[in-house]
């Protein structure tokens, strides 16, 4: 299929799907104390992690600055933007469940900007995960979570969500894991983070802005970044099992992955866990889902891939019409397998039975229709400093991106929900493009997908709702009150409107 036009204007001045089924058919795999700068890594070089921070005694602190940088990417001098001055992305934070993490996050931009702890279920409220916060240009604020003493373990990431920038600042590179450790270690060699994004670059060194197409289908950049490089290489031995912690940081990007030749077990989508590890051929991450994949090495070179994913087609709703699937495979990494066999690691332990709202009591039911077309201005904006300066509007004559009919706006409540109770969602796209749907603080058990029960317990906080089809999820709403988001993840679309405003009380 034919690529989307390249970009103009400058914005930084200032499991295979039938590969991986698990238990029945329609099972989805798609279902990165202060820190220390990581070097610029050129392409083809060994891959480089970003710095951890860990916590201690239960307290992780941590200065975060977001910045512009000159930084160095596949050999290229680039001007982008960086957490701690990364290249790009920020540090992995390690914690534990029952801690507290303190960020203390200055903006550095000549935007607005604030931070989301991206699945972490934590309160949406005060200074915590809270997303009508603004951080304005030069100022700072304190961020302070806390974990409960029952968070799932797993992968889970931070990244700007202030309306309207949101999409610019990730795709710039602002973005970094979040690693809850389990209770119980999992037997491995070697464990590795592997931050996925992409970006563009224009001759100057420089990110050109998204057109209106790009934004219309959701931008995907021309290069494709393991931890800031380009095609990096990683080293193993036979029979080592590694533990890969997988975050798809991109924009708009799906990640279609695949390691011919080797050996993969994944043990969970986003903070959902199975029992046991799943043999998989590839994963599928939609933006903003991550993996927790285990490797076991075979000898041999294989090349860790994202394959083509078609998301749908944008033409027909503006003039020129394109589609939003990459026209190739790209290659992300280099694994090679090499040297003496090494002792059997020990079995992957079961974990506890994932909870199943398919026997819950249902509360409530609601229908939420994600929608893309032309219009008008239909939503209204609003300032101030904790509602994130976070209007609706979409100018006249442009694309309008909807759920049940209406863009953002910050001042309306579009759901309110009983505290403690279980609801039903249909998530209903009349859409020709895919949107995987993100809620806030809550996750979400998939219980169909176009009309078909999903067997397998699968909880994730991003669930991807294939073009002009529909998901059924159920929802707890425990833990904490507060008001919140839910929002295609697909940022363009967040930025240009398809978001809504949640409450429970």
């Amino acid at each position: 299929m034919p690529g989307l036009s390249r970009r103009s204007a400058l914005i930084l001045g200032g499991v295979g799907i039938a590969a991986t089924a698990v238990g029945g058919a329609g099972f989805f795999v798609n279902q990165r104390i202060s820190s220390t700068t990581s070097p610029a890594i050129p392409s083809g070089s060994d891959l480089v992690e970003p710095p951890e921070l860990r916590s201690v005694r239960g307290t992780l602190t941590v200065d975060l600055e977001s910045s512009p940088q000159q930084v160095t990417i596949a050999g290229r001098d680039v001007r982008a933007l960086s957490y701690n001055g990364g290249v790009p992305g920020g540090p992995t934070l390690r914690v534990r469940a029952g801690d507290t993490l303190n960020v203390s996050l200055r903006n550095g931009l000549a935007d607005p900007s604030n931070l989301h702890v991206h699945g972490l279920h934590v309160s949406p409220e005060n200074n915590s995960d809270n997303m009508f916060v603004t951080v304005a240009a030069g100022a700072s604020f304190d961020y302070q979570y806390e974990l409960p003493a029952n968070h799932p373990p797993g992968v889970y990431w931070y990244h700007p969500h202030h309306h309207g920038f949101v999409a610019d600042q990730v795709f710039g590179g602002l973005y970094g894991a979040i690693i809850v450790e389990d209770p119980d270690p999992i037997p491995a060699s070697r464990e590795r983070v592997l931050v996925i994004s992409d970006i563009t670059l224009d001759s100057a060194g420089t990110i050109p802005a998204a057109t209106a197409m790009e934004k219309m289908s959701g931008r995907e950049g021309d290069l494709v970044l393991v931890n800031g490089q380009l095609t990096p290489s990683m080293t193993s031995r036979p029979g080592e099992r590694e533990r890969w912690r997988i975050v798809n940081a991109c924009v708009s990007r799906y990640l279609r992955l695949r390691l011919d030749g080797q050996q993969l077990s994944l043990l969970g989508i986003d903070s959902g866990r199975f029992e046991a590890a799943h043999d998989v051929d590839e994963v599928v991450l939609a933006p903003g889902n991550r993996a927790d994949l285990l490797v076991t090495g075979t000898a041999g070179s294989s090349v860790l891939r994202t394959h083509t994913y078609d998301r749908g087609m944008s033409g027909g709703m503006m003039m020129g019409g394109g589609s939003s699937a990459g026209a190739d495979d790209v290659a992300l990494a280099s694994f090679v397998v090499t040297g003496d066999d090494v002792t059997t690691v020990a079995a992957i332990p079961g974990q506890p039975a994932p909870r199943d709202l398919r026997t819950a009591t249902v509360t409530a039911r609601r229908e939420l229709i994600f929608a893309m077309g032309m219009g008008g201005d239909t939503g209204s904006g609003m300032g101030g400093n904790m509602d994130g300066g976070m209007g609706g509007g979409v100018g006249g004559g442009m694309m309008s991106a909807t759920i049940n009919g209406q863009v953002f706006d910050a001042t309306r409540v579009d759901t309110t929900v009983q505290f403690d109770s279980v609801e039903d969602w249909l998530l209903t796209n009349t859409s020709p493009l895919d949107h995987p749907m993100h809620l806030h603080v809550w996750p979400m058990q998939i219980i169909e997908q176009s009309g078909q029960p999903v067997k397998t317990i699968m909880w994730q906080d991003v669930v991807n709702i294939p073009a002009r089809s529909t998901v059924r999820v159920r929802i707890a709403f425990d833990d904490f009150s507060g008001r919140t988001v839910y929002h295609c993840h697909i940022l363009d679309h967040e930025d240009r409107g398809m978001m809504g405003v949640i409450t429970a009380n």
